[in-house]
């Protein structure tokens, strides 16, 4: 009986992932939109500021020799020590993403500033050791339709190149086209983007200790007096 030829047998990159963090510097009217009202653009971007601070925390304690911002302006005091600043490349998000994964020489993993919530445990099963075993690509999906999340064992910046941003079908795009380059696809938790008030309180209660839960709280408690 004869059948289809196999394909060619990948194998597991070597050496520890590149943790990306792609991110806005937190500049009042530049980040946040959709927080104002009923924030002002300072408030927005005092939270825009604690969402990158807490991520970076996350980011700071995970298991990778390397761990980078890819940013669009200038760091300030939320940049932790031991964390690289690349800048962005110009063009639509698509490209800026692209771009990212294109300078990164190994397995890479790269997730936003809009989810402060993340915690070690979300990203656990794509930094593991055998994070790469039998897989090409992590990938996380949003609750608005978008994604968190997107691990590329051999990234390739064509995988994002034309992917349509910010619109509810960005994330089903998105894998889509990591299935059609025939890449075996492993899931992340599903999670939910800050980009709404309602969305900001949702995701301070699920993680009440950190930065962004303490200034939306001070930023309610001021607007109540």
């Amino acid at each position: 009986m004869s059948g289809a030829a196999p394909g060619p047998v990948r194998t597991a990159p070597t050496g520890a992932t590149t943790l990306l963090v792609i991110a806005k510097e937190p500049l009042p009217g530049r980040v946040k939109t959709r927080l104002t009202p009923p924030f002002s653009a300072i408030e927005a971007a005092r939270l825009a500021e604690a969402a990158l601070a807490d991520t970076l925390d996350t980011v700071s304690a995970l298991p990778a020799t390397r761990r980078v911002v890819v940013l669009e302006g200038r760091p300030g005091p939320w940049l932790p020590p031991g964390v690289e600043v690349v800048e962005q490349c110009a063009g639509g998000l698509d490209e800026r993403l692209a771009a990212a994964f294109g300078a990164c020489t190994g397995p890479a993993l790269l997730i936003g500033m809009d989810t402060p919530q993340v915690a070690a445990a979300d990203l656990a099963a794509a930094l593991s050791p055998t994070a790469w075993d039998g897989c090409d690509a992590w990938f996380g999906p949003a609750l608005d339709g978008g994604f968190w999340a997107l691990g590329l064992a051999e990234p390739d910046p064509a995988l994002l190149r034309g992917v349509p941003m910010s619109v509810p079908e960005t994330g089903a795009v998105q894998r889509r086209r990591l299935v059609d380059a025939g890449l075996s696809v492993r899931d992340l938790p599903r999670l939910r983007d800050v980009d709404t008030a309602a969305d900001a309180a949702h995701v301070a209660a699920l993680a009440p200790h950190g930065r962004f839960a303490a200034v939306l709280a001070r930023l309610t408690r001021a607007a109540a007096r």
